[in-house]
């Protein structure tokens, strides 16, 4: 019987490969960008075309390759990053794989220029599918470039499986975050289809944050640093009071590489423990620095996950050090409820020394005046040549005194009686005999509009500030308060959306409110179907936007909450159809307006929710496809009780 295994040919091993290690765009951009930190590039672009599906270019300005290497570095396993096993245990650099460019060549066009500084020429490579079309030789900057483009063009299905711009987009951009964040010290620039997104000089963590995420951020950063034997900790949190529904904004790195962690990220939740609402996602960055020889990074080809050797004394150190900086900066509720926290001193000038305070004489002051404003007249005299009168007393001046520049004239009081001269006295009695109104009863804000409500012919009953029960004719309903106010919000708002022309009302104060520009991205595509809803949108700048208007049924404390949901709802991407796109719109801001769980209602509240559901197109489900009520009939109640 002949043999039947064989050995795969390199082409077809490399597209195996690829599988791993470049699943979408934003896998070619994490790995160009990773190499050419490896290069000691201390100015790097990246420009993509298409959300990076028919661009991604790096540019560098590292060490460059030599012919042999820039020929070299497209075979699988070929690196310089490690020569032996033991290397992968003291690992100072992003790549050591050996299996990106050889992965990406063989499922795009590929473009590769390089050149070391010693050397006159360089070279450039053009490879189409892991088989080299040309290599000539090229007059290049110091640096290397790669040109990556029409990626999967030779595995459609792979391509038909990538997602919408926006989403392809939004992983493009975390990888760029990603990598730009852990190394503050590199110039990076971001083009997207020929704009420029990023501009980001060389900086520390705190400024490189900051310019990375918005202009508000630098108020909400504490620092956090801490430093053992085993672990050494650096980086900033977020004040609780700006935290926000999702994980967006939570980044560990360990030795300058981006990680995740659910073990780490519980120590920082554990920091915030009582300080957080319900559902609420601190924002951090933290930079950890452990030896290189206690840690595991040949986990994934992704290199998002590392194991280490001693997690709990890291759990322990992390979450100390950030309890301690919330605690310092008066972040933290502190117990002592004798402490004066006025008389506390700074925490930045803790160490600073003290100072010999200056002293100013004022030599025209005289002890032996008692009037204030003999004071003041005897320091403009002595500067005029002004006398006094010998005889004169300290309240007044001499008929004879001259004076230069100084002249003042005493009114005399006007009587309280003239203020009435002239008044009409038949119109004092007619405002004296009108009628005043007082308002004697407390006003409260209500859930729901109390207009034409109809009196309820059954009462209702609240059980657990969750449920409404209300009898029927063949037993009673449960009907769950919250979900049940969702269809009705939701209908509401779809019906505003796309038939009627929904009514706004004008704020006094316009809010500005701050995003990223991710987030400023989405917020310009959705613009148009929000303002159909009832948002007017004053202007729109790079960080923030500023609102003139909100929907009559949003207070305006919870504008920034709707919006935070509506994003959060839509990170996946846009849908594109406008139908998806407005009913998304309206199941978002149905889900965050909707009356909680545990809330109180009154009796005029449970009825209009019970009238107001069941008057809805769809009652029985609520928009996310769940149940808003059950029916329990009496011959149901009566088998409970049947022996």
């Amino acid at each position: 019987m002949s043999s039947i295994i064989q050995l795969l040919p390199d082409h077809v091993a490399n597209q195996i490969a690829a599988g791993e290690v470049v699943q979408r765009p934003a896998s070619v951009v994490k790995e160009l960008l990773e190499n050419a930190v490896d290069a000691k590039a201390t100015d790097i672009k990246l420009i993509i075309k298409d959300a990076g599906k028919s661009l991604v270019q790096v540019i560098d300005n590292g060490v460059g390759m030599t012919v042999t290497d820039a020929r070299l570095c497209f075979a699988r396993h070929a690196t310089s990053k490690i020569r032996q096993a033991e290397d992968l245990f003291s690992l100072g650099t992003k790549g050591f794989r050996g299996e990106a460019l050889a992965s990406i060549a063989a499922i795009a066009h590929m473009e590769m220029k390089t050149k070391q500084d010693q050397d006159e020429l360089g070279t450039h490579i053009v490879i189409e599918g892991s088989k080299f079309v040309s290599q000539e030789v090229a007059v290049l900057p110091k640096g290397t470039s790669f040109a990556v483009k029409n990626l999967f063009f030779n595995i459609p299905a792979r391509r038909n499986f990538l997602k919408s711009d926006t989403v392809e987009f939004r992983h493009v951009m975390d990888e760029f975050q990603r990598v730009a964040l852990a190394h503050p010290n590199i110039h990076f620039s971001f083009y997207h289809n020929g704009s420029e997104l990023y501009n980001l000089p060389a900086a520390g963590y705190r400024q490189r944050i900051v310019g990375i995420m918005s202009g508000k951020t630098n108020e909400k950063l504490v620092p956090v640093n801490e430093d053992t034997e085993i672990i050494n900790v650096q980086g900033f949190v977020c004040k609780p009071e700006f935290a926000k529904k999702n994980r967006g904004e939570q980044f560990f790195f360990v030795n300058d590489r981006f990680i995740k962690s659910g073990y780490l990220h519980h120590a920082v939740m554990a920091a915030y423990d009582g300080l957080l609402k319900d559902g609420s996602q601190p924002s951090y960055f933290l930079y950890l620095q452990v030896p290189p020889n206690t840690i595991d990074i040949n986990i994934h080809p992704t290199k998002t996950e590392i194991k280490f050797d001693d997690e709990q004394a890291l759990y322990a150190i992390l979450r100390a050090s950030i309890k301690h900086s919330l605690g310092q900066f008066n972040v933290a509720p502190v117990l002592d409820f004798e402490r004066d926290s006025n008389l506390d001193t700074p925490y930045h000038y803790k160490d600073l020394e003290a100072e010999t305070p200056t002293i100013q004489v004022d030599g025209t002051f005289n002890p032996f005046t008692d009037d204030k404003t003999n004071q003041h007249y005897s320091k403009a005299a002595s500067g005029s040549g002004s006398s006094y009168s010998s005889g004169s007393s300290s309240s007044s001046f001499s008929s004879g005194s001259s004076y230069s520049g100084y002249s003042k004239r005493v009114e005399p009081t006007v009587s309280w009686e003239s203020l009435y001269v002239g008044l009409d006295t038949e119109n004092t009695e007619s405002i004296e005999s009108s009628p005043f109104n007082f308002e004697n009863e407390e006003v409260t804000s209500s859930l729901f509009n109390d207009d034409e409500v109809e009196q309820a012919s059954q009462k209702t009953y609240q059980i657990h500030k969750k449920y409404i029960v209300s009898p029927i004719k063949s037993g009673m309903i449960i009907v769950d308060q919250h979900r049940a106010h969702q269809r009705i919000l939701y209908e509401q708002f779809l019906l505003n959306m796309t038939v009627n022309q929904a009514s706004s009302q004008q704020l006094l104060f316009p809010l500005d409110l701050f995003y990223s520009s991710l987030e400023m991205k989405l917020i310009e595509e959705l613009k148009p179907s929000l303002e159909t809803t009832g948002f007017v949108f004053e202007d729109a700048k790079t960080d923030h936007i500023v609102i003139s208007g909100i929907p009559v049924n949003i207070t305006e404390s919870e504008v920034s909450l709707v919006i935070e949901q509506l994003l959060s709802d839509l990170q996946d991407g846009i849908p594109a159809s406008s139908y998806s796109q407005n009913d998304t719109i309206a199941k978002s801001m149905a889900k965050s307006l909707a009356v909680k769980t545990g809330s109180y209602l009154t009796e005029k509240e449970q009825d209009n929710l019970v009238n107001g559901l069941f008057a809805c197109k769809d009652p029985n489900i609520s928009p996310f496809q769940k149940p808003t009520f059950i029916t329990m009939r009496v011959e149901d109640i009566d088998k409970k009780f049947a022996l």
